[in-house]
């Protein structure tokens, strides 16, 4: 093989590699974050406009909050494993799904069966606090409201 040539390759993965590096927002381990890390910190209170479920109790329980939308494709497809863990869990964990959208969307989707508890925010007001910017997100809350 040609010495220029490998010295080219190599400059160019060199390049792409500190391109990558320097503009990926690295944390946890050098896993992509898709919000702003608030682990072993106390969250923020969630609000809402509007429960489309009974409203939960989660004191003394883990709660896990789901941002999700229902033209998101993988948070519909996680949907049923989050069914069944309320139910097998439903003594220890609360879940919360949080919807950005308006309720008449929601409710309109119904091929999507949600067994644990879901809400509308339209503001996105926590989704905002956190700075997520993917979906489908969930942050898991210790009973004491520190996110593990």
């Amino acid at each position: 093989m040609d010495v220029k040539l490998i010295i080219k390759a190599f400059a160019l993965l060199s390049f792409c590699l500190t391109c990558f590096v320097g503009h990926g927002q690295e944390s946890n381990n050098n896993k992509k974050l898709w919000a702003k890390s608030i682990l072993n910190q106390k969250a923020p209170k969630l609000e809402v406009e509007q429960w489309l479920s009974a409203v939960p109790d989660t004191k003394g329980k883990f709660v896990l909050i789901d941002f999700w939308a229902t033209w998101c494709g993988p948070c519909r497809k996680v949907i049923p494993e989050m069914n069944e863990w309320h139910k097998k869990y439903n003594d220890k964990l609360v879940i919360i799904g949080v919807s950005d959208e308006k309720a008449e969307i929601v409710k309109k989707a119904k091929e999507i069966k949600i067994d644990y508890f879901s809400a509308i925010d339209t503001k996105a007001r926590l989704k905002k606090q956190l700075e997520v910017q993917g979906i489908p997100h969930c942050i898991l809350l210790d009973p004491d409201g520190i996110v593990r």
